[in-house]
């Protein structure tokens, strides 16, 4: 996917996914107002909290972030979107990591998450009160996992 913009309508077609399968899962929406999908995409692109999804490769790799999400962790869209999002976690913290995926999987999402990121200069960051949750396409078909956070801080 190329970086969102007008031109390609911010990506709408894939944030809807993002939003819908939120809306499924946690009876909410991702944006209190009601937006047609291009409006919407193009809010929530620019919106104040971190919107990241990733594909479903064996090791998935993030295949959206919004603008907040790049500026926190620190890297531009083409190197974010060939990311493996494992990596957005230190070594250390694989497992725990590993452990709130596969609790996704199972329940659908994770609510009120709490765990560190590093960002690519190094800077690790707590991120709390943070959702997970599965997407699905147009079909149903599970199509990777997104996580919406808005409450961070940065580490010593």
């Amino acid at each position: 996917m190329n970086y969102p913009s007008e031109a390609n309508n911010f990506l709408a077609d894939h944030v809807a996914l993002l939003n819908h399968s939120y809306q499924e899962l946690l009876g909410d929406r991702l944006m209190a107002d009601n937006y047609a999908n291009m409006a919407l995409a193009k809010a929530l692109f620019y919106a104040p909290f971190v919107l990241v999804s990733h594909n479903t490769d064996a090791d998935p790799v993030f295949n959206y972030a919004n603008l907040k999400a790049l500026e926190l962790f620190g890297f531009s869209w083409e190197e974010f979107t060939q990311l493996p999002s494992r990596l957005s976690a230190e070594p250390s913290l694989q497992s725990e990591r590993d452990k709130a995926m596969a609790e996704v999987s199972r329940k659908g999402y994770l609510a009120n998450y709490q765990s560190v990121r590093i960002a690519k200069s190094g800077a690790r960051f707590l991120l709390r009160d943070a959702v997970i949750w599965n997407v699905f396409d147009s079909k149903g078909n599970y199509a990777g996992q997104a996580a919406w956070f808005a409450d961070w801080r940065f580490l010593q």
